[in-house]
């Protein structure tokens, strides 16, 4: 191979160099084992503690933790993931990789993780995202169907996707919820380490909105004692970025996130940790946690019910949630080109059974 032949890999890529190998003029190092890192700005760089800090520069390398991540291959038939909760505005979702990279202490999908012996969380746009593509692709197909989708995500790579979801919207398919746990970029840090810093998401709420998706904010979860006194600041920061839309969910610590979330606080807020508890308590009926529906997306008791009184006043205050953004079902259309491939597949399934 020449080397005007090689591949060539984008400026902000960091590849492994090549090497002169067995059976070939020249190799890539490990290529079966590749890992690319493609330089982003997630907004970690320079510290801080406030969500007002200036974001890096563009271009920068984001500064992870020196964790190692193992990608591999799933065999799931289906991706369509069904629920009956009352709880939950939908009844089916999709879930581009089982296990995700943002880490937050306070997932509440850490159990059904843990089950399968992987890492905690829900997100759809997190680090390898921008290499595979998987839920770019998704997208792409829903949006060649006509077929509506809500997305909920930390992460400000969400934007990559917007000349997707810009026509997806124009045509009432689409909607966007970034989660915002709080404006504090040292408590972002620990409670999310590899989820985007809080600027960074409301930089994506005002990208998102500015191009015309309708937009809205999750202020999710509400940690009592801990976060629950910026729920106003965030959405007030949301809704000057263009949030049309407001959510919020108490925190959640169902089966053994218990112990964990109390071991990060004594770690981390070991001065209000004790205090912290036991406002949960008080809203989980003295319990740490309490899986009953519709209380369970709430809680109860006079803090649960402050918090939802002064969720609705500030979205009054804010005009946030006047109105509700009903996605369009009725366009749904197979493309002739699907069609074709799907009338392939039922000769050939034929075929192979005359054999």
């Amino acid at each position: 191979m020449n080397p005007s032949e090689r591949p060539q890999y984008p400026d902000d890529a960091i590849a492994e160099p090549f090497h002169k190998g067995r059976g070939a003029l020249s190799n890539e190092s490990s290529r079966y084992d590749k890992q690319h890192r493609i330089r982003t700005d997630d907004g970690w760089q320079g510290g801080g503690s406030e969500g007002s800090a200036p974001p890096a520069e563009d271009g920068e390398d984001e500064e992870l933790p020196p964790l190692r991540t193992t990608l591999t291959r799933d065999a799931t038939r289906t991706i369509i993931a069904r629920n009956n909760s009352p709880d939950i505005g939908f009844d089916r979702s999709i879930n581009p990789y089982r296990g995700c990279e943002h880490g937050c202490i306070y997932c509440f999908a850490r159990p059904t993780h843990a089950y399968l012996g992987l890492s905690p969380g829900l997100d759809p746009y997190q680090p390898v995202e921008r290499e595979l593509q998987v839920t770019r692709e998704i997208l792409q197909v829903l949006s060649d169907f006509n077929h509506p989708v809500g997305i909920v995500t930390k992460n400000h790579m969400v934007t990559r996707d917007i000349d997707i979801l810009s026509s997806m919207a124009q045509r009432g398919l689409a909607e966007v919820f970034l989660s915002v746990t709080t404006l504090d970029k040292d408590l972002a840090r620990k409670m999310e380490p590899r989820a985007s810093a809080p600027h960074r998401r409301l930089e994506a709420i005002r990208a998102l909105s500015a191009a015309g998706i309708p937009t809205g904010v999750m202020t999710a979860p509400m940690i009592p004692g801990l976060n629950d006194h910026e729920m106003e600041s965030i959405l007030e920061a949301a809704a000057g970025a263009g949030a049309q839309r407001a959510g919020y969910v108490p925190l959640r610590l169902p089966l053994e996130i218990k112990e964990l979330f109390e071991d990060w606080l004594r770690t981390h807020r070991p001065d209000r940790a004790d205090r912290v508890l036991s406002l949960i308590r008080q809203m989980r009926g003295g319990k740490l946690y309490d899986s009953e529906f519709g209380s369970r997306m709430r809680g109860e008791g006079p803090l649960a019910l402050l918090l939802s009184q002064r969720f609705a006043t500030a979205n009054k205050r804010l005009g946030l949630n006047r109105v509700r953004n009903r996605l369009d079902t009725t366009k749904f259309k197979v493309p002739d080109e699907a069609r074709l491939v799907l009338s392939d597949a039922k000769r050939d399934t034929r075929q192979l059974r005359l054999l």
